[in-house]
């Protein structure tokens, strides 16, 4: 009798073993935030093909699936970041350049600049990230030290924003650029006569057009730089905004050799030549790239008061900023996209500008629909105008950090009233129920980790301000989190893919050291990422 028992035993084990369903990889012993429909918390899940089998507790996965095992050791694991709005490529771009991000002073800066130049002996002096609001002397400098530092090389220093920069003499002179010279949509700073060096917005574009092209070789140096930081930080897709269609030769290129394995949803930015290569070809869609929608930009940024304003700037009366474009130009894009089924996303940070592009979206799009046409930014809304997002379901693209930087001069360019509906992210959220949530980078860090915290907390990381900065527009944990994981892949028509941990979609996760639905708030930005993985193969490792 015992020994029928024992052999019923084993005969139950080698059928139970026998009857495991093969999975390549098995997460397990984890807190797995799905980002389902429901916020459901699971224990494990399985993999296969790149794409999650099932999701469950660790017992029943471990019973069913049978494969490579990975023990989380009961750490949090999400589905894989996404960032909403970024510069992937230009962010790629800028590690080869001098990076003047966080520099106290022009004086730094020059000094910076002259390490740069012994380095780097050659050619064009390029470097991105001054802010001279993060300076004692918050005005924006001149070229003169740059012109003695540098008589016989171009300089051009991008501001922050991407919106303002600095160049030198030779490198105006090279683009031909005049003192009281008009530009549509910008301007060269003229004073006394003479040019300062300051290029506002459409500005710029003489001097960087005769920047030479990179090399194919220095785009792929440029994308597979930024994409092995993207992964430390467990981002699995990124949004590129405003690329041109010569990038997407190089980009499948990598991605079908596997070397660039990051996720890419490509707006085209507002040109002729874009317009007719995504017109003549349709959109591209694989497993790792969409390109299906355009990047328009309506106006500048606040930061170097390129924004555009329905009344004048509280710190520079009579001045409200400007479009980049006249308003004709805006009107007949829109109905040129549409009329080809794509997405349109537009830049618009005053509320000017935002209100004159709502205007047009409600005009093509004509009440409720699907076509996730969508603002980049809308950092300055009117109150008035905040139902029109909700009446034409436009997806505000937002980017919380840009809040916790500009709180200490937003009220000075704005004033006490104006800047309430500024950074609204949560009034913005309640129009349609989601929004998408991004970083801006390289304007902003790449770090997601900032994304979340400061959507929830509002403060910098000093912890200022103590109670939080208009803390009525603060989201949620959860809402962040959908925000920067499901409703960001839904901004891309691509929620059924990805965004969530979920029975049939990419196996995009990241493992963090600390959950940060329940981590102490004021400690949401100093949680790191363990592991990151996309289509189930672990990308990267701490």
């Amino acid at each position: 009798m015992i020994r029928n028992f024992f052999l019923l035993a084993i005969a139950v084990l080698i059928f139970s073993c026998n009857s495991q369903k093969q999975a390549d990889l098995i997460v397990h012993n984890a807190v797995v935030y799905t980002v389902d429909d429901k916020f459901s918390v699971a224990e494990a899940f399985a993999i296969k093909d790149g794409k999650i089998l099932e999701t469950g507790s660790s017992e029943d996965i471990l019973k069913k699936y049978k494969g490579e095992i990975l023990d989380a050791g009961g750490k949090a694991v999400y589905p894989g970041f996404i960032d909403g709005h970024s510069h992937f490529y230009g962010y790629g771009e800028g590690l080869q350049q001098a990076d003047l991000v966080g520099t106290k002073s022009w004086e730094e800066i020059l000094e910076k600049l002259q390490q740069f130049g012994r380095e780097n002996p050659e050619g064009w002096i390029i470097g991105r990230g001054w802010d001279q609001n993060d300076w004692a002397i918050k005005e924006f400098p001149d070229n003169i030290k740059l012109n003695e530092l540098f008589p016989n090389r171009p300089v051009i220093l991008t501001r922050i924003d991407g919106h303002a920069a600095i160049a030198n003499k030779t490198a105006m002179n090279l683009a031909g650029l005049k003192p009281g010279q008009k530009i549509s949509g910008g301007e060269a700073e003229t004073i006394s006569g003479k040019l300062t060096g300051i290029l506002v917005d459409n500005a710029q574009g003489a001097v960087y057009a005769k920047i030479p092209d990179q090399t194919e070789a220095q785009i792929k140096e440029s994308l597979l730089d930024a994409q092995k930081n993207c992964f430390a930080v467990g981002l699995t897709t990124v949004t590129d905004c405003g690329i041109s269609h010569h990038l997407i030769p190089v980009i499948t290129e990598l991605q079908e050799n596997k070397q660039l394995k990051m996720r890419i949803y490509g707006m085209l930015h507002d040109d002729k030549g874009n317009y007719d290569f995504l017109f003549k070809n349709g959109a591209i869609k694989t497993d790792r790239l969409n390109v299906r929608s355009f990047k328009v930009y309506m106006d500048g940024a606040l930061g170097s008061r390129g924004a555009c304003l329905l009344e004048p700037y509280s710190d520079k009366p009579g001045y409200s900023g400007f479009l980049l474009s006249d308003k004709k130009h805006f009107a007949e894009v829109a109905q040129k996209i549409a009329d080809a089924g794509f997405q349109m996303n537009t830049h618009a940070i005053g509320d000017s500008a935002n209100r004159e592009i709502l205007n047009v979206y409600a005009k093509v799009l004509q009440g409720k629909n699907d076509f996730r046409w969508r603002i980049e930014h809308a950092q300055v809304v009117n109150q008035a105008d905040f139902k029109l997002f909700a009446e034409n379901n436009i997806i505000p693209s937002v980017q919380s950090t840009h809040a916790t930087s500009d709180m200490y001069w937003a009220a000075e360019r704005l004033g006490a009233e104006r800047v309430k509906g500024a950074y609204a992210f949560k009034q913005l959220l309640d129009q349609n129920g989601w929004l998408v949530l991004g970083t801006d980078f390289p304007v902003e860090n790449i770090n997601p980790m900032y994304t979340f915290y400061a959507a929830v907390v509002r403060k910098d990381m000093k912890g200022y301000p103590a109670d939080g900065y208009q803390m009525e527009n603060a989201m949620s944990r959860e809402e962040a989190l959908r925000g920067m994981t499901i409703w960001a892949a839904k901004g891309q028509f691509e929620e059924n893919e990805k965004g969530s941990l979920e029975a049939g979609k990419f196996a995009d996760f990241v493992i963090l050291d600390q959950d940060i639905m329940k981590a102490d708030a004021e400690q949401l930005f100093k949680a790191q990422v363990l592991k990151t993985y996309i289509n189930g193969e672990n990308v990267y490792s701490k």
